[in-house]
C-alpha cells in the first residue's frame, strides 16, 4: 500500500514538473469564456484564447480547441472560427444548428473570409504569436451560441475535459473555474459593463508529452579553436534515417516534393544528428572590452517553413548585450534580479520566416556583449550557452567535455594520460 502510495505521489510530482519552463515559469495558454448575453435556451459567449507563453507560439496549421458538454448542449451559430464535424442534428426541424457533437472540436478561419463570419481576432489560421514577440498577434477569439443550455448563472454548467493542440500535442489543461466577470470600456472609455459570467481554463505545455525526442540541437565553434563540437549523433533520434535524403539529390527536383503533408511528414536532409534544426553557437571575436558571438539557425526539413520562429538562450553574459545585428533582441527576466536569458527573432518582413532547407534555410546574426572583468573568461567553455530553445522547445546541447578548449589547456583525457604515465614511471624508479 504504501509503494502504491509513493507511486502515485511520483507520478503527480513528474506530471507537474514535465509542465514547468524554468525559463518561462508562468508562462501558459488561458482560454476565457465571458457569457455576454443570455437566450431562449442558453447564452452567447465570447471565446478569447490567450497566449502568455514569452517565446512558444503557435504556428501553422494552427491551434485546435476541444472540450465535452456536461449536458446536452448544441452549438447554434458560431462567428470567428468553426467546429470540425456538425455530429448527428437528425432530431431538429426547421433550425439546425451548426453542431451537435457531445465533443465538439474548434479551428479558426482562414484569412480572407467573408466580413459577416469575422469576429474580432480571429481567422488568422490558427497561427499565435508569443507574449514575448508580439503581445498584439498572441490573442485570438471567436463567439459562441449555446443551447439546451442553462439560462442563469446558478443553472449553466460549465464545459469539461478541455483539449489544446498547438498544432500539434505537449498541452495539457485544467478544469474550468469561475473567475470575477470581465469588464469591458465602451468605445468612448466612459463607461463600464461587465460579462454575465466568465470562466477561465489555464493549459501549459510540456516537451515530454510532445515528443520523445528533442526537435533542434546545438553546435559549437571558437576562433581560439579549429574544432567544431558538432550535434550529438542521433540527437533528435535516427528514426527517420531511411527516408532522408542528401543534399543536392535530384529527388529535390520533383515537382510537389517540398509540399506539406496531411499527415505533417518531414522530408529530412540526411545528417549525423537527424534533426530538424540546428542552432550553431560561434565566438567569433574578442576585444579588449568586448566580445562577439555569431549565432546561425539552420532548417534541415525540406518540408516546413518556420514562421514567426523564436530563439531563446541562457548565458551569464546576456546581462550585457551591446548591440543585436540582424535579429530583434529581448531580455526575459522571469525571476527578477537574474538577467542571464534572452530572446533573439527574426525582424519583421525581413528574416522573420525560416525558409525549409536549402540555400536559403538558415538565418543569422551576430551580437556584441561587453565584457565584465569579474566574471569573464574563455575557459571551461564559459563562453558557451547553457540552454537553447527554438520555438519553445529545448535543443540538445553537446556533452561539456567536448566543447572547443583554450589553445593553452591541454583537454582532460590528455591530462589523465599524462598523468598515467608519470606515475607508471615514479613506480619503476621506486621498484629500481
Amino acid at each position: 500500500m504504501r509503494f502504491f502510495i509513493s507511486a502515485i505521489f511520483f507520478l503527480v510530482i513528474l506530471s507537474s514538473a514535465a509542465a514547468y519552463d524554468p525559463l518561462d515559469p508562468n508562462g501558459n495558454i488561458t482560454i476565457k469564456w465571458d457569457i455576454m448575453s443570455w437566450t431562449a435556451d442558453g447564452y452567447v459567449a465570447a471565446v478569447t484564447m490567450n497566449n502568455f507563453q514569452m517565446y512558444r507560439h503557435i504556428m501553422s496549421p494552427g491551434w485546435t480547441l476541444g472540450w465535452t458538454w456536461s449536458k446536452k448542449e448544441v452549438i447554434w451559430s458560431i462567428v470567428g472560427s468553426q467546429t470540425t464535424e456538425q455530429g448527428d442534428c437528425s432530431k431538429f426541424k426547421g433550425n439546425v444548428p451548426h453542431c451537435c457533437k457531445k465533443d465538439p472540436t474548434v479551428v479558426d478561419l482562414l484569412p480572407g473570409v467573408s466580413y459577416n463570419q469575422q469576429y474580432s481576432n480571429c481567422c488568422k489560421g490558427g497561427v499565435l504569436s508569443s507574449w514575448g514577440q508580439d503581445p498584439i498577434s498572441s490573442v485570438s477569439a471567436f463567439q459562441v451560441s449555446v443551447g439546451l443550455a442553462g439560462t442563469t448563472n446558478k443553472t449553466v454548467k460549465l464545459p469539461r475535459n478541455f483539449t489544446l493542440l498547438g498544432p500539434g500535442p505537449g498541452y495539457t489543461c485544467g478544469r474550468a473555474k469561475i473567475v470575477p466577470p470581465t469588464t469591458f470600456l465602451t468605445p468612448d472609455r466612459r463607461r463600464k459593463t461587465q460579462a454575465l459570467m466568465t470562466w477561465n481554463v489555464t493549459c501549459t505545455y510540456s516537451q515530454i508529452l510532445a515528443r520523445k525526442n528533442p526537435s533542434c540541437c546545438v553546435s559549437l565553434s571558437s576562433f581560439y579553436n579549429d574544432t567544431i563540437t558538432a550535434c550529438p549523433n542521433c540527437a533528435c533520434g535516427c528514426q527517420d534515417k531511411g527516408n532522408c535524403v542528401k543534399a543536392g539529390s535530384k529527388l529535390l527536383k520533383i515537382a510537389g516534393v517540398n509540399t506539406p503533408r496531411k499527415n505533417n511528414a518531414p522530408l529530412m536532409q540526411c545528417t549525423h544528428h537527424m534533426c530538424p534544426i540546428r542552432v550553431h553557437w560561434h565566438v567569433k571575436q574578442n576585444y579588449k572590452e568586448y566580445w562577439r558571438v555569431k549565432i546561425a539557425v539552420t532548417n534541415f526539413n525540406y518540408r516546413l517553413n518556420y514562421t514567426l520562429w523564436t530563439l531563446a538562450i541562457q548565458h551569464p553574459n546576456l546581462n550585457n548585450v551591446t548591440q543585436v545585428f540582424s535579429f530583434d533582441y529581448k531580455p526575459l527576466v522571469p525571476y527578477g534580479s537574474i538577467n542571464d536569458t534572452g530572446m533573439f527573432y527574426g525582424l519583421k518582413f525581413y528574416n522573420d520566416l525560416l525558409m525549409e532547407a536549402g540555400p536559403s534555410g538558415n538565418v543569422q546574426s551576430e551580437v556584441l556583449l561587453q565584457k565584465d572583468q569579474n566574471t569573464f573568461t574563455f575557459k571551461n567553455g564559459w563562453a558557451f550557452p547553457r540552454k537553447v530553445y527554438f520555438n519553445g522547445e529545448e535543443c540538445l546541447m553537446p556533452p561539456p567535455d567536448s566543447y572547443p578548449f583554450m589553445p593553452n589547456s591541454a583537454p582532460q583525457n590528455t591530462i589523465a594520460f599524462s598523468t598515467l604515465i608519470s606515475s607508471l614511471l615514479f613506480l619503476l624508479i621506486v621498484i629500481q
